[in-house]
């Protein structure tokens, strides 16, 4: 019999002496301190890409992405990776062919950004989504996918996971536009 590997998750919790995987129930809060017209914080329930897309499509194309490096495994420098303006096809393209790898790795956060919205959607490290502008439509479209207000607490004791089978991804993520690179920010490092 072969031997046994880890599941593949970003965020574990600690349960019964056992590292598994966290999974949000389909919730959202509003957070009025994290910027000054606050944000919608969102817990992702599993491995969940089509969330993440669904809530971005609310936005107005072209978008920016802006892929947060801050714990590579040899695949790039550390940094904060923004690419040039984006498609809605581009971006359904890129969502399907690294979602697994999105899904299931900590080792970045991924902003994308609509300059016509002044709007932004964030998938971060702890399998939330934080989104600013929008509300209402925003809101709308959780709802639609069986959201409901309630609170969305991180795990703890929580671990991330950084998996040696998405250095191939990672790489090929960073190969698959023009980024530009600038140094990680305090507020990114973990």
């Amino acid at each position: 019999m072969g031997e046994l590997t880890k599941p593949m998750y970003k965020l574990g919790r600690l349960e019964g002496g056992e590292w598994i995987e966290h999974s949000y129930p389909r919730v959202f809060e509003h957070d009025a301190t994290n910027s000054a017209e606050g944000c919608l914080v969102i817990g992702l329930p599993g491995k969940n890409a089509e969330i993440f897309e669904r809530l971005v499509g609310v936005l107005t194309p072209p978008y920016l992405l802006l892929y947060v490096l801050h714990t590579p495994r040899g695949e790039a420098e550390a940094g904060r990776y923004q690419s040039d303006p984006v498609s809605r096809e581009q971006f359904a393209s890129f969502i399907l062919r690294f979602s697994d790898y999105l899904s299931s790795d900590a080792r970045f956060d991924l902003w994308v950004h609509s300059r016509d919205d002044a709007a932004t959607v964030v998938w971060d490290r702890h399998s939330r989504i934080f989104a600013y502008g929008l509300r209402t439509q925003l809101m709308s479209e959780l709802e639609a996918m069986n959201f409901v207000p309630g609170q969305v607490d991180v795990p703890s004791p929580h671990e991330h996971n950084y998996r040696e089978e998405f250095d191939i991804d990672a790489a090929a993520l960073l190969s698959g536009f023009n980024w530009i690179h600038s140094p990680l920010r305090p507020e990114d490092e973990q």
